[in-house]
């Protein structure tokens, strides 16, 4: 079972992560462990998945490594994150699966799915 998936994030983006995750994605950011405060970064908790986002001082985005994020009514998912400013590019190389790929604000890869019934 997994528990988390991480994603690195540049010094000060906080409030960028929040906007996305929180304001585009909707999901609930989660109060990170006091003894992890410090850190920086922030944890987010929606739609069966825990996203944790941490600083990373000499940050590069994950251009190819993704988390793979399992919706319905792909289309509506695909407008909101293009209405957001976000880029939204179709691949339908996955059989038995609608798919495209996005960027967070830090240019992190995120892969949306739905499965073809």
């Amino acid at each position: 079972m997994l528990h988390h998936v991480l994603l690195a994030c540049p010094p000060g983006s906080e409030d960028r992560s929040r906007r996305f995750y929180e304001g585009v994605l909707g999901l609930a950011e989660i109060p990170k462990p006091a003894s992890l405060e410090g850190r920086g970064g922030c944890w987010f908790r929606g739609f069966g998945i825990e996203l944790h986002l941490g600083v990373e001082e000499d940050f590069r985005p994950a251009r190819k490594a993704h988390p793979g994020l399992l919706v319905g009514d792909i289309d509506a998912w695909a407008r909101r994150l293009s209405a957001a400013g976000s880029p939204v590019v179709w691949d339908d190389g996955f059989p038995g699966m609608r798919r495209f790929y996005t960027d967070d604000p830090h240019g992190n890869r995120l892969e949306v799915l739905e499965l073809v019934e």
